[in-house]
């Protein structure tokens, strides 16, 4: 008979995670009394300590790191099996969780996700927005299904990683209706030096893979006039359309702006700038109904826009 169960595997990870028996608790939701009489029984069975305790501040042991490493693993697989098992009973019927990057999660995955509920009403979804690499990351370790990112994916982590190219996103250089450019539509790559420019903050991958198309180009991005660094696109947006500036930004992610003509789109002679967005996958992952009815409604996205 093993010396754990799975709820106490499943509380020793949200005390690791929340570092808090209150909120431990309160996740799983059951008594804080229960969960520490639990975490009891379970250091006493394996005849160790697994949690330190000092001043209401709460770690795991060396010993309970190790525990929690196979927990994780376990409870992987249990949910694993749970959904193979529900696939084959239910046919269509299951869970999906999708990641997407930021932009992508805000303008492009939630129409994606609305014709997907549409058509399989029957599947529950779960939606995780973070950056590229952390939703690979999760990916790898089999808490998200399928995600579509647009940032680049390191070597070490596309080694454990299925990609696929998925369509092509444009950044588009957008000005307000006002501005002295507005009437022109298009500009030399020299007069990029006579704007104001409203980017993200320079550690964004986005504003990191602009600066590396314009300077591929021959533009010295170090002298373009950055009067303005923002944490949101929406932010970027409002701004640009008050008059403020000049962005380049997701063609996704301004669709609304143009229908309401608040601003104008300008191309840059010989330069347009479009990223490559990806498709992930865990080649490790059993791949559920619920992910190939994803996986085909993706495709025929694709199809869509190539065509």
């Amino acid at each position: 008979m093993l010396p754990f169960t799975l709820q106490q595997l499943r509380i020793l990870k949200a005390v690791a995670t929340e570092k808090n028996f209150t909120k431990a608790a309160a996740i799983l939701y059951i008594s804080q009394p229960s969960l520490s009489k639990q975490i009891k029984i379970l250091e006493k069975n394996l005849d160790t300590l697994l949690i330190n305790r000092e001043r209401n501040k709460l770690s795991l042991t060396e010993n309970g790191q190790i525990l929690l490493q196979y927990a994780e693993r376990i409870l992987t697989l249990c949910e694993e099996s749970y959904r193979v098992l529900m696939d084959f009973k239910n046919g269509e019927r299951g869970n999906l969780t999708v990641g997407a990057s930021q932009t992508i999660g805000t303008y492009l995955m939630p129409r994606i996700l609305a014709l997907f509920a549409q058509n399989y009403p029957q599947i529950d979804l779960k939606v995780q927005v973070n950056s590229s690499r952390i939703i690979a990351k999760n990916i790898i370790q089999k808490e998200i299904d399928i995600a579509v990112v647009g940032g680049e994916i390191s070597d070490d982590l596309q080694r454990n990683l299925t990609l696929e190219p998925f369509v092509y996103d444009e950044l588009s250089l957008i000005i307000s209706k006002s501005h002295p450019f507005a009437k022109k539509k298009k500009i030399k790559k020299e007069d990029l030096y006579c704007l104001d420019f409203i980017t993200l903050n320079s550690n964004s991958t986005i504003k990191k893979f602009i600066d590396n198309i314009l300077t591929q180009n021959q533009i010295e991005t170090n002298q373009l006039k950055t009067i303005l660094q923002l944490n949101s696109i929406e932010g970027i947006k409002t701004a640009v359309s008050l008059g403020l500036g000049a962005a380049f930004v997701s063609s996704s992610a301004i669709e609304k702006e143009i229908q309401l003509d608040r601003i104008e789109i300008i191309e840059i002679e010989n330069i347009k700038i479009t990223r490559k967005l990806s498709i992930l996958s865990n080649p490790e992952c059993y791949k559920s109904k619920a992910f190939e009815f994803f996986y085909r409604e993706l495709n025929r996205l694709k199809n869509k826009i190539e065509n």
